[in-house]
């Protein structure tokens, strides 16, 4: 059966996500596990996938959360650097944890220790900006008075999987090594060609190639609406960036991030995409509530 992949305000499937997060195809986990944490596990019934699809004021859209042995872990997979992942997997995190304690039936009240997974956050960064092949990103880093004490810290560490980066992790991890040669082809590609064609072009060089053993082959039509969407959601909110918009919205909304989804709605709505469709893609983008996107669909359709 293939995996269908569906994108909506709740949830966004990447193919980073599609590959590592299905229960289907925890092998490519547990290699992935292995390779960054230089571990020998084999038994793919080991992993318990937890992912959390829906978090309340976070939206965690690119994750895979999981318990292996004694470790709760959160990748995470960004095309773009986000110095606050370290804030995002905290919150994360105390989701994960409420929910294990519950399952577990645990008392965190009482007299006795509760003992907890250890966590373990990586971020598996592919964009198009020049980082080191790993970096530590610290949550004190935000703080807004500098405290160097080592009293409290949440640690994201960010792994560059672009090709060319970690190769001690990707000669480990072929599943991860594919993949990354994969979205290089893409980027290599769309230099010359429209980005529809230059997706076209790589998956067939993946299948050419049997990467993941006929996966890209198998699921190519939903790999293909995967990565279009990821990438025309990547391309567009670059281009606010450029324009100077602010990626965040105050309760009136600033007069550039007003025109940035007015000429958002303007092209849905010469492109004959659905009133419906472009609520939906502007709370996605724009990360607005369905009521306010609606309204500014009614007021800006005309």
């Amino acid at each position: 059966m293939s995996i269908s992949v569906t994108v909506n305000r709740e949830h966004k499937s990447t193919l980073f996500c599609y590959i590592f997060g299905a229960e289907e195809n925890r092998h490519y986990l547990l290699s992935l596990y292995n390779a960054v944490n230089d571990t020998s596990y084999t038994n793919i019934e080991d992993i318990e996938i937890n992912t959390i699809e829906d978090i309340i004021y976070i939206r965690m859209k690119n994750d895979v959360s999981f318990i292996l042995d004694t470790d709760m872990n959160l990748y995470e997979h960004q095309s773009t650097y986000n110095p606050n992942m370290p804030l995002r997997g905290l919150i994360y995190f105390s989701t994960l944890y409420s929910q294990f304690i519950s399952e577990k039936n645990r008392n965190i009240y009482g007299k006795s220790l509760v003992k907890i997974p250890t966590p373990r956050y990586i971020v598996f960064y592919n964009g198009d900006d020049s980082y080191s092949d790993k970096m530590e990103l610290k949550l004190s880093d935000a703080f807004e008075r500098p405290d160097t004490s080592g009293s409290f810290e949440w640690t994201a560490t960010m792994l560059n999987i672009n090709k060319g980066h970690n190769q001690d992790i990707m000669n480990k991890c072929l599943a991860l090594f594919q993949y990354s040669e994969f979205i290089a082809k893409i980027k290599e590609y769309k230099k010359s060609l429209p980005i529809k064609e230059a997706i076209d072009k790589a998956v067939n060089y993946a299948i050419s190639n049997n990467y993941l053993n006929g996966f890209f082959k198998k699921h190519k039509e939903g790999i293909m609406y995967s990565c279009l969407t990821e990438f025309n959601e990547e391309a567009f909110r670059k281009g606010i960036h450029d324009e100077g918009y602010n990626d965040g919205y105050s309760e009136g909304l600033d007069k550039g991030y007003i025109n940035a989804i007015i000429k958002f709605i303007q092209n849905a709505k010469a492109k004959s995409t659905s009133t419906n469709d472009t609520i939906t893609q502007i709370m996605e983008y724009f990360e607005l509530t369905e009521q306010k996107a609606s309204d500014l669909v009614k007021e800006y359709w005309n």
